[in-house]
């Protein structure tokens, strides 16, 4: 797993890479399935199809009350999956970045490489909280995944 920061203009992302020994499409039933999702990520209303509007919900942080309205922008199935995270209304900071999903086949599995883009100067803290959290999900969704045959 790897973390990397990338600056374009003032524009910093989170990038996380986990080589996971599961095909490309159980990895992404995982990403897609609402059911899924709310094992290794949060309670969501997700479904996979562009311009479609969600939400996540959490127990509410300090500066961020719990609940991210989001988008999907792309859906390239079993390939890249991208939403939209937040609407600048949930947090004090008027947080609104990019969640971008690839999965790349692999010889013993497939690199799932997470890209959530688009943190800005002032958004210091919730790129550190996002940054610390990331891994743990990732984490989860290769336990979700391994798993995800027997569970519907």
């Amino acid at each position: 797993m790897q973390r990397s920061h990338t600056l374009a203009s003032t524009a910093r992302s989170l990038v996380f890479e986990r080589l996971m020994p599961h095909p490309p499409e159980k990895i992404w039933r995982a990403l897609t399935q609402s059911w899924l999702m709310k094992e290794w990520l949060m309670e969501n209303d997700f479904v996979a199809e562009v311009g479609h509007r969600f939400t996540v919900r959490a127990a509410p942080l300090p500066g961020w009350s719990g609940v991210t309205h989001c988008e999907v922008v792309t859906v390239d199935a079993p390939r890249r999956l991208a939403y939209r995270w937040g609407d600048g209304t949930e947090s004090v900071n008027h947080l609104v970045t990019l969640v971008t999903w690839t999965l790349v086949p692999q010889n013993d599995g497939t690199l799932v490489r997470m890209e959530q883009s688009g943190f800005g100067p002032d958004d210091g803290h919730s790129y550190e909280r996002m940054g610390g959290r990331w891994p743990d999900m990732l984490a989860r969704l290769e336990h979700v995944t391994g798993g995800a045959e027997t569970n519907g």
